[in-house]
């Protein structure tokens, strides 16, 4: 058996009277059985099935996902700002790799008729100093959002017909990507214009730091801007 902390939010908070609740399900358990379990133990929740996206230690999965034992799991009702928009696809943040592959093939459809990618990965040097790797921190529930709220945008910006990110965080070595954004459109002037104002727009408002580390010291990359990089001791 796994046992899982259950986190909920807004209406389903109100409709279960909880914020939190501890359960006990089957080892293997998919995070849509689990929904399915608390739709049996509170009906109230049953009208909104169709509506809530489901997460699994702050990151989004899918029903098919399968968490283990102290994994933490919210079921997260619509955002303000509606329903999602079609044209807004897989939004994650992770230590795993990033797959440019996979988000090329997230965003493809047969109404496109170009596919434009922006791949950012860690170079060796940077004001004049020898890049050795970068870490990369994150507020991720907030930054989660802030990305899908871009993607949004995006879309309302330009005629697109879907856009996927995938940010990395934790130590990504030399030559590694850190941050990914595919954007399909029907012509590549919107494609190309969505997924330059995708990857500016990250840059300006997503909550993730980036430190530099670097021979004879680090520095946190726009966060001390006043101060001299701190030398190994």
């Amino acid at each position: 058996m796994n046992r899982l902390k259950i986190r909920l939010f807004a209406t389903l908070r109100e409709r279960t009277r909880a914020s939190e609740l501890e359960r006990e399900f089957a080892a293997g358990a998919t995070v849509g059985e689990i929904w399915t379990r608390l739709l049996e133990e509170f009906p109230a929740l049953g009208g909104h099935h169709d509506g809530v996206a489901y997460a699994v230690n702050q990151e989004y999965v899918d029903a098919d996902y399968r968490p283990r034992d102290r994994d933490e799991v919210a079921f997260i009702p619509p955002v303000s700002g509606g329903s999602e928009a079609p044209w807004v696809g897989p939004i994650s943040i992770g230590r795993d790799a990033v797959e440019v592959s996979a988000l090329e093939a997230a965003v493809a459809d047969p109404s496109a008729g170009a596919t434009v990618t922006f791949a950012g990965m860690t170079r060796n040097g940077n004001a004049g100093r020898r890049v050795i790797r970068l870490e990369y921190e994150a507020y991720e529930p907030m930054a989660l959002s802030e990305m899908r709220k871009l993607a949004h945008e995006a879309g309302r910006r330009h005629e697109i017909v879907r856009i996927a990110i995938q940010h990395r965080i934790g130590v990504v070595e030399i030559g590694e990507t850190s941050v990914a954004i595919a954007v399909s459109a029907a012509h590549r002037a919107e494609a190309f214009a969505a997924c330059r104002f995708a990857i500016d727009r990250l840059k300006e408002i997503v909550p993730i730091w980036k430190k530099e580390h670097f021979e004879g010291g680090e520095v946190w990359v726009g966060c001390q801007t006043s101060h001299p990089p701190h030398p190994h001791a």
